[in-house]
């Protein structure tokens, strides 16, 4: 209800006025940081760090590791932080992204394409300068191929959107182990290829669960335009594909056997989990009954531990 006093319009607590009050710097900050996608980046930098150990057959010399990690860091932020712009108007209508940043108009659209143009360009620069070209010109094409071929081609026009939008996530990988060596060859190339096959299984599963909001946004997500069924056989299939394949690295990189054993574990126990789906699809099961969760849950502990089998492996080998 509004009252009126002395011609003023006294609005009512929670209204739109209050939601467009001066916000704190601390307030500001921290919707930046947000626009970013922190948790995105976690797991890019667990796949970047341990291949800098297998690259340099150990200990990766610090100074650059940590600048790789700095600047990628900001390579990744600036490719979300640019994919938040892009997709404002179907993350209001999303109710898992409906309160990130841009949809809550806690930043605006013009400072959030200045801030992940700056943090691209620091991130290029900064690798060029610190690391080297190659480093650079990796991360700069994993942000451009995220922004433009994923983001703004791929995701609203086709099922297969996430399967070949998943090479920006590979990136990292490549980037990590040109920063020490300079170059590439046919180990890292191995590890994009896990991480590749790895990606849309995860995020199918997690699709699955918001199947109604990617429904309501117009976003062909495979749950979206294909039976539960064909989905889960589809997960199926890249899990059996991320496993056969991270079990290449054992005979291309001349591991120990730390690695191929922890890497059959796991992939074990990824395959039972992607079968239970299985079994829970055919006996019929839907929706949230499916629990879709759990795989897209185990999938991230599946990657992070099997990509610490690496390092290990490279220390202690």
């Amino acid at each position: 209800m509004t009252v009126l006093t002395n011609k003023q319009t006294v609005t009512p607590l929670g209204s739109a006025a209050t939601a467009t009050a001066p916000r704190s710097v601390g307030a500001l900050v921290k919707a930046y940081v947000a626009l970013t996608k922190p948790r995105i980046i976690e797991l890019l930098l667990i796949t970047t760090l341990p291949v800098m150990f297998l690259a340099a057959h150990g200990l990766p010399d610090l100074w650059t590791a940590t600048a790789t990690m700095v600047f990628g860091t900001l390579s990744a932020g600036s490719a979300n932080v640019l994919n938040c712009y892009i997709d404002r108007d179907i993350d209001r209508t999303m109710r898992r992204t409906r309160r990130r940043p841009l949809a809550k108009h806690d930043v605006s659209p013009a400072g959030a394409l200045v801030f992940g143009v700056i943090l691209g360009t620091l991130s290029t620069l900064g690798l060029a300068l610190t690391v080297n070209g190659l480093a650079a010109a990796l991360s700069l094409g994993a942000i451009l191929f995220y922004v433009f071929v994923y983001s703004l081609v791929l995701k609203r026009r086709t099922s297969q959107n996430i399967v070949w939008g998943g090479i920006a996530g590979c990136m990292p990988v490549l980037i990590g182990w040109a920063g020490i060596t300079g170059g590439l060859s046919w180990a890292p190339v191995v590890l994009f290829g896990v991480v590749f096959f790895w990606t849309p299984p995860h995020t199918w599963t997690l699709a699955m669960r918001y199947r109604e909001d990617y429904a309501a946004a117009a976003v062909p997500m495979l749950p979206v335009v294909t039976t539960e069924r064909r989905v889960v056989q589809q997960v199926v299939v890249y899990t059996w594909a991320t496993v056969l394949c991270s079990l290449l690295l054992w005979p291309i990189a001349g591991t120990s056997l730390l690695y191929p054993a922890a890497a059959l574990v796991l992939g074990a126990v990824c395959l039972v989990e992607v079968y239970r789906l299985l079994g829970r699809v055919n006996a019929g099961k839907t929706g949230v009954d499916l629990r879709p969760m759990r795989f897209f849950h185990w999938s991230n502990i599946y990657l992070a531990l099997l990509f610490l089998a690496v390092a290990l492996d490279s220390l202690f080998a």
